[in-house]
């Protein structure tokens, strides 16, 4: 076949477009991981931030990294909408029993552990993407049967200067 020969594979419009539009939900996903809405200090959502791009007239780069992009696109609706890069800075309070297992689940989701004490309760502060919250808060209210508990001390501006976007 010529393909092995040629070692050369088109790829079809239909393919193209599959991978363009799978590559704008994945920008969009970071934008909504890494940000907060400054007024309300809480995430977007993938959709809204879909909605944004799509209102900007974004059109995806194929050979520039999604995470490039996302920075690109967070600068642009800057433009148009309230929108920052922030961590979330929680505490949260854990029942000394399900504490330690809890916290073992919940590591993957926390960027820095900034404080842990562990008395009757477990309580760490901690920063975290806004992104992870829901899933967080998740984690915590059906692991403890609602006796943890979990809240917002801040939101922490993630300086300009601070490209990468881990």
């Amino acid at each position: 076949s010529q393909i092995l020969s040629k070692g050369e594979l088109q790829v079809s419009d239909k393919e193209r477009h599959t991978q363009l539009e799978q590559m704008f939900r994945d920008i969009a996903t970071i934008v909504a991981d890494k940000c907060v809405n400054p007024e309300t200090k809480r995430p977007y959502t993938v959709i809204l931030i879909e909605r944004a791009m799509k209102d900007i007239h974004y059109s995806v780069k194929p050979n520039k990294s999604t995470k490039q992009q996302a920075l690109e696109v967070i600068r642009q609706l800057k433009e148009t909408m309230q929108i920052e890069r922030a961590h979330m800075r929680l505490r949260f309070i854990l029942p000394a029993k399900e504490g330690k297992k809890l916290k073992e689940k919940l590591k993957p989701l926390i960027k820095v552990i900034e404080s842990e004490d562990f008395q009757e309760e477990l309580e760490i502060v901690c920063l975290i993407d806004p992104g992870c919250f829901r899933e967080i808060d998740e984690l915590i209210r059906s692991e403890t049967k609602g006796k943890g508990s979990l809240e917002v001390l801040s939101l922490k501006d993630v300086e300009e200067g601070d490209e990468k976007l881990e």
